[in-house]
């Protein structure tokens, strides 16, 4: 008995661990090993009291045949020792075979001889270049599929059952394998089949051990399938095989299992029962040639026929929300449902090539697996979702219809808990719709398959719905199915992000209205393998689709509005035809079937057209009349009223009748037996029916309608049979729980499937992916936004924030900011920086809020990498960065810009330095100011008003800042501003006006320290990105002069935001000027600006302000061209001439642009001069920077002179006139302003004033100076100095009078002078007569002039002298001459008239007497006046003083 044990065991380890021998035997050990065999069987027999007596008897009578075969094999083999592998081993097989065979043997000596065949076997010893190696198989395999033996005790039974499945398992996985045929394939799955059967009254052991020995025989026949050839499957499949293996119900019953263990029988005892059951009443296997070929296609479609039919033992079980999930035995469902899938896993794609296996699957197995899909068991169900998720990956497109039909009737209905579906069953629907999401191109096929097929269901956007729906946590906590939901979501999106990096081209197609209705229901691709032909077809047929979908809800609430509503978009046509109707009918998903009936079954004449028309659409060929019948009521209801039925029938009829003529006579023939089916269908499935037909009624009531002749009975009984078996439905309900799943239903959609358009395969590609983005993205984010409001695992969190970039990166991709921006809103939220009350207490809740820190790096990285497509989330963004500002979180140098290199140069250091310091008033002494560029105020928030320290943080305090810092640095925030320029115009735009709205918030009403740093901060971003984006300012500049504008006009006292507003404003100008030629002006007009500060503010930040514009101008003055940009920067300059800190920076301005007319220009040369007169007039500098601001003055007339030379040199253009008189303009500016300051208290400052007008008068050769400028000059200048100094002298003191006195010298010097240089010209006016006595008077007035009451001998010295010189000039140049006037005063005698009031004697030294006669004797004979024609004589009483 121990050895018996010993034996079962080690047989029992070798089934399930097989050694694969590699190795050959030789001869003599083959031969050894064949002996210890024999000896192990004759040692187990002479145990046996019957084979011990014959063995031992004395007498003559003859040994038993068992025990001759053996003995007579052991005297041979050892002569087969040299030759071993010429041996036919049914030699040395057959005495072991007898012994298996044999029913006188018990089970201790059959199970011996077994493991003695399996040994064989397992060694190899046979392979298929052994001589007669068929045979042998054959032999092997009949011998023990009828195995027999005496049963002596229950242990010995099973160890036999298991050696049996040893042997045969063996035989299947023997390299000779491939010599047994399809009959022997079929009894070795048959046999192993009947031992799990009975193993279910057996031990566990037993029972796993036949189960496993099923799957392993399984997976070694179907995993021959790939290696077969094609076309010598496909001529094996069209021979009609009528062996079959199946097992109906009875094989299950107790009658199967109710053999008597003292019968001493196996399982192959019961093979006559089954034959009769099965193959027929003569007990023996019905076999063709194609059964005894090689096992191939034949074997394989009978094992896998026989698999499916296992079950259907589910079929005509009730499934509903009250049935018991155990009620029924699911242990051979689960079975044959993992026989399926193990055969399915190896068989592969392979299953496609051979039509009879591909029908199996497409039909009976798909049919069973939605049955048992919605069985009441977790168990199978998830087993179901594996067969399928494994025939999708291999066959899908020949599936086409019975995966949408499974995913939607099965999967997406249990997980919407409908059928009353437990918890556990909407689980594992929803894991296995997650394995589908998780295939990489499902969700892409799933929407051109079905979403964009016009009769298909919209399947992606029901997955779509449903995973977002089903996210949504009900109660808190998550459950595991809003997990798994999210799970499938983020599988979903990532997979769509995936796609995206290969290519981003993909973006949604826009179609125009159709302009004429075109034919497309049946519509097909021209190339559904190439992504250039069928994705345009797909957006194109989603597109009627989509409209379609809005008419058939139009139709089902009114027909006739709904079909003229089709019309008005084009999608039938004008004129309504009967086959464009019948289409829509045919075609079209969602339609109110009841409806279509009465539509179908109107008697008007158009809706009998489109009837008749209907019926044509559907193909009948090689179909009973049963199954058309079915396939046509399929399609909508029949309606209940005689003559609507009897029409309906008629078109029925005519169109199966034209396809399939067969049998019937005619239409008339196929009328009636089609009236006979449905009322055979009532009769046989209403309740209210008692006595139900026969089918002998059946039969007789069908008699002669076939053209007066009696139909088949054989063709009636079948119709009889199958109406009665599955009742023909007549879609009760519209869309009801039993849609698809019947089995008249799912004739009806496999013959759909047969008219299906192909398949479509998708590759890598995002062809789809941005209209599925559009249907997934809203609801995605609102249910991650749920979850993620709900979780509190890091798992689940991690999972969330994967899903939340993976929409940004496909909303960027597609350039969907709205979508982005409310992703950006969502993730915000979870950041906790939005919230009120966020404060410096607030980081020891941050830095261990895991949900908060995540969001936080999300949001930040979504920032950075999709900031081209952010919008309004801009805001929300800037709320998260300015809650971090305010309690010190963000990087120094936060607000770096693009051009901080320039700033390191040696000639921008300096603009640096002064540029970004700040009065220390602003910054408290205890805490040094950290200065980095006008942006460099971005330190902790510092209290100016505090007085008392702040307290020392904690330990605690300073980890969780430090957690803090380190999940802050993560965020990258400083990139953002940073990568400013490469961001697209219209977001840039969005941030800039969101940063103008954050800054400008505390700018309305009173606002405390903390509002004013916020607004400081935002001012210096929005700053730094207006450098950062030079290139295209425009687009910012109206925004950020507004900001500027408003900070600077509603400040009224310095503080920190007006400095920063006014310097970056000049930042900004200095930064652009060198680049932006085009925009000079705009930038400089922006600098009035700084003239309208307030006058505490200006007089605050006077000084800077002068540097920083002394260095724009030293740096730019080449760019700035025009008036308008240089009286904006000469007005900054003018203003600093009497400010005490400023004007020197003012001064040197003004030098660098004057200083030897460098940077003179006729655009700016009026305003340097009023400017340099004002810094001569002001009284804060020295007097040498008033004598220097003088020479500036008197220095540019050099320019004025090179200007007009230029202006002759271009002579006659209209430009060159307008030029030269321009020049005449500022050259009287200049002499006008010099006269200014003649005027000055400072006598250093008045006499070199006086002495450079002198200069400007008498130094003009170059410029060609009318004779209207000059009197004018005289009147305004000249002669009005001589005026204002005499009564300036009045007013000094005697100390000062002296000082006067000086100056009045030199401006009768300069009168004298300029009046000799003018000479020539003036004599030539009209009014010379009139400026002589003008300057004749001035002289006799500065001779009688007295101050308290004595006169100045240098003037009385002075004027004769300079008269005489003036009067010997006129002389010469023939101006004065005697000549008397008829009847009035002449020239001659005006003018010494006013001489003889100044020196009398001055006539004689100027005209000897002698030489006074000549000349009045030579000018009386020539009576000519010396004065011009016209010139006016002023009476000796009216000279001018």
């Amino acid at each position: 008995m121990t050895t018996s044990l010993l034996n079962h065991q080690n047989e029992v380890n070798g089934l399930v661990e097989q050694p694969n021998s590699s190795f050959k035997l030789s001869g003599g050990a083959l031969a050894c090993m064949v002996n210890s065999e024999i000896g192990a069987v004759l040692a187990v027999m002479r145990r046996n009291v019957r084979w011990g007596v014959h063995y031992a008897s004395d007498d003559d009578q003859l040994e038993h045949s068992l025990i001759t075969s053996f003995k007579e094999l052991r005297k041979k083999i050892f002569s087969w020792q040299n030759h071993w592998h010429t041996i036919d081993p049914v030699l040395y097989l057959q005495p072991f075979l007898g012994v298996i065979k044999s029913d006188e043997t018990g089970a201790p000596i059959t199970g011996v001889a077994l493991s003695s065949v399996y040994k064989i076997l397992n060694l190899q010893i046979l392979d298929s270049e052994t001589v007669n190696v068929d045979n042998a198989l054959h032999l092997i395999v009949d011998a023990v599929t009828s195995c027999r033996f005496e049963v002596t005790d229950p242990a010995s039974e099973e160890v036999v059952l298991m050696k049996i499945l040893q042997v045969l398992l063996a035989c299947m996985k023997s390299k000779a394998s491939v010599n047994l045929n399809n009959h022997h394939v079929c009894s070795i799955v048959n046999t192993c089949f009947r031992i799990v059967h009975q193993a279910s009254s057996k031990s566990e052991l037993l029972q796993r051990i036949s189960r496993h020995t099923m799957h392993e025989l399984v997976r070694c026949i179907f995993l021959h399938l790939p290696d077969l050839d094609y076309r010598r499957s496909q001529l094996a499949c069209e021979e009609k095989s009528s062996s079959n293996v199946e097992v109906d119900a009875a094989a299950q019953s107790p009658t199967f299992e109710g053999k008597s263990k003292n019968e001493g029988c196996v399982p192959a005892e019961s093979e006559n029962e089954k034959s009769e059951n099965v193959h027929g009443n003569d007990g023996t296997i019905k076999t063709d040639s194609s059964m005894m070929d090689p096992y191939g296609i034949p074997s394989m479609v009978e094992i896998f026929h026989f698999l499916c039919s296992l079950l259907n033992v589910m079929e005509n079980i009730e499934m509903g929300p009250r049935s018991n999930p155990i009620a029924y035995h699911e242990d051979v469902p689960l079975f044959a449902l993992g026989l399926i899938n193990s055969a399915i896993e190896l068989g592969g794609a392979s299953f496609g090539n051979h039509p009879k296996l591909l029908a199996l699957i497409q039909e009976e197995l798909f049919y069973n697996l939605m049955q048992f899909g919605l069985s009441m068991s977790p168990l199978i169900l998830s087993t179901v979702c594996s067969i399928v998720l494994n025939l999708y990956h291999h066959l899908r497109t020949k599936l086409k219809l019975q995966l949408e039909a499974f995913i939607s009737n099965v999967l997406l209905r249990i997980a919407q808990s409908k059928h009353g579906a437990s918890y556990q069953q909407q689980e594992v629907a929803m894991e296995a719709l997650i394995d589908f999401c998780r295939q990489p191109m499902f969700v892409t096929e799933l929407y051109a398959n079905y979403d964009c097929d016009i009769s298909c269901g919209n399947v992606f956007e029901g997955l779509a719905n449903l995973l977002s729906r089903s996210a949504f946590p009900v109660n808190s906590p998550l459950s595991a199915m809003n997990t798994l939901a999210l799970d499938g979501l983020i599988a979903l999106v990532q997979g769509m992000a995936e796609r995206i990096e290969h290519d981003s081209s993909s973006l949604g197609e826009t179609f125009p209205e159709l302009e004429e209705y075109s034919s497309f229901w049946t519509l097909r691709c021209d190339d559904y393998g190439e992504p250039l032909h069928w994705v345009p077809f797909v957006h194109s047929m989603k597109n009627i689709k989509t409209k379609l979908m809005i008419g058939v809800d139009h139709f089902n609430r009114d027909p006739k509005k709904g079909l003229e509503f089709l019309q008005g978009i084009k999608l039938l046509p004008d004129k309504l035809d009967a086959r464009s109707v019948a289409f829509f009918f045919r075609y079209t998903m969602g339609l109110d079937k009841n409806l279509i009936g009465d539509f179908l079954g109107s008697h008007d004449e158009f809706c009998v057209q489109v009837l008749h028309e209907f019926a044509r659409t559907f193909d009948f060929r090689d179909m009973n009349l049963d199954t058309a019948l079915r396939v046509f009521l399929e399609t909508f209801r029949l309606p209940g009223e005689s003559q609507k039925i009897q029409r309906v029938l008629e078109a029925f009829s005519e169109g199966y009748f034209e396809q399939s003529p067969n049998i019937l006579a005619n239409k008339d023939a196929a009328l009636l037996l089609s009236y006979s089916l449905i009322l055979l269908n009532t009769d046989q499935h209403n309740a209210q029916v008692k006595k139900k037909m026969s089918e002998e009624d059946f039969i007789r009531n069908n008699r002669k309608i076939n053209g007066g002749n009696d139909l088949p009975r054989d063709f009636l009984s079948e119709l009889y049979h199958s109406i009665c078996e599955n009742e023909i439905r007549m879609v009760p309900d519209q869309g009801g729980p039993s849609s698809v799943l019947t089995r008249s239903h799912w004739i009806g959609l496999t013959h759909r499937a047969k008219q299906a358009s192909p398949y479509i395969v998708s590759d890598s590609g995002p062809h789809v992916d941005y209209d599925m983005f559009a249907i997934l993205s809203g609801p995605a984010i609102a249910a991650i936004s749920v979850v993620l409001d709900h979780a509190d695992d890091e798992d689940v969190l991690q999972s969330c924030i994967d899903g939340f970039l993976a929409i940004a990166k496909l909303s960027a991709s597609y350039n969907l900011g709205e979508v982005l921006d409310d992703l950006v809103v969502s993730l915000c939220k979870f950041t906790t920086l939005l919230s009120p009350s966020f404060n410096e207490k607030s980081i020891l809740y941050f830095a261990d809020d895991i949900k908060a820190k995540m969001a936080t790096v999300a949001v930040f990285t979504i920032a950075n990498r999709y900031s081209d497509n952010i919008r309004s989330g801009w805001r929300n963004i800037l709320d998260c960065i300015l809650s971090l500002h305010k309690i010190g979180l963000l990087p120094a140098r936060l607000a770096s810009d693009a051009t901080d290199e320039l700033e390191t140069s040696p000639e921008n250091g300096q603009v640096k330095a002064s540029a970004t310091y700040s009065p220390a008033t602003q910054v408290p002494a205890t805490i040094p100011r950290k200065s980095s560029g006008l942006m460099g105020r971005f330190s902790l928030l510092l209290s100016l008003d505090a007085e008392e320290p702040a307290p020392q943080p904690s330990e605690e305090q300073l980890a969780a800042r430090q957690r803090t810092l380190q999940t802050i640095q993560n965020c990258h925030i400083d990139s953002i501003f940073a990568e400013s320029k490469f961001l697209q115009a219209e977001s840039l735009s969005q941030l800039v006006r969101a940063l103008v709205m954050a800054a400008g918030r505390p700018l309305k009403g009173n606002s405390s320290s903390e509002d004013e740093d916020t607004a400081v901060f935002c001012l210096e971003l929005l700053i730094a990105i207006t450098l950062n984006n030079r290139d295209r300012i425009m687009l910012l500049w109206q925004n950020v002069y507004d900001h500027i504008a408003n900070v600077v006009q509603s400040t009224v006292m310095p503080c920190t935001l007006v400095e920063k507003a006014v310097f970056g404003l000049l930042r900004i100008c200095q930064r652009l000027l060198p680049y932006k030629e085009n925009l000079t002006d705009e930038l400089l007009k922006s600098l009035q600006l700084v003239l309208k500060l307030d006058a505490r503010v200006a007089d605050a930040y006077c000084e800077q302000i002068t540097q920083e514009v002394m260095h724009l101008v030293k740096a730019n003055a080449m760019q700035i061209r025009s008036h308008m940009g240089w009286r904006t920067i000469i007005s900054l300059v003018s203003i600093t001439a009497r400010h005490p800190e400023a004007s020197e920076a003012g001064f040197e301005t003004l030098s660098y642009i004057m200083s030897e007319g460098a940077h003179l220009s006729p655009a700016n040369y009026i305003l340097c001069v009023n400017a340099a007169r004002q810094f001569a007039e002001s009284r804060v500098g020295n007097v040498d920077r008033s004598v220097r601001s003088l020479d500036l003055m008197s220095g540019s007339i050099v320019c004025l002179v090179t200007w007009f030379y230029q202006t002759k040199e271009a002579a006659g253009e209209e430009t060159a006139v307008k030029m030269a008189q321009d020049i005449l303009e500022m050259w009287m500016r200049l002499v006008q302003g010099l006269r200014k300051v003649c005027v000055d208290q400072r006598e250093e400052v008045r006499n070199h004033a006086i002495l450079l007008l002198q200069r400007c008068l008498t130094g003009v050769d170059g410029i060609s100076i009318p004779t209207e400028l000059w009197l004018q000059c005289f009147d305004l200048v000249v002669f009005t100095l001589l005026e204002e100094l005499p009564e300036m002298a009045q007013q000094q003191s005697a100390k000062d009078y002296r000082s006067m006195e000086g100056s009045m010298i030199l401006s009768l010097k300069l009168m004298s002078k300029s009046f000799l240089q003018a000479l020539h010209d003036l004599s030539q006016a009209t009014s010379f007569c009139q400026l002589w006595l003008k300057v004749l008077g001035c002289m006799e007035k500065y001779m009688k002039m007295r101050f308290r009451g004595k006169r100045s001998e240098k003037i009385h010295e002075l004027v004769p002298e300079l008269l005489k010189n003036t009067l010997l000039v006129m002389k010469s140049s023939g101006i004065l001459v005697p000549c008397d006037p008829v009847g009035g005063d002449s020239f001659w005698q005006l003018t010494w008239l006013h001489v003889n009031n100044i020196a009398p004697s001055l006539q004689l030294e100027v005209y000897p007497s002698e030489e006074l006669e000549k000349l009045k004797e030579k000018h009386a004979k020539a009576s000519c006046s010396p004065l011009p024609e016209g010139s006016v004589l002023v009476p000796p009483n009216e000279t001018a003083v």
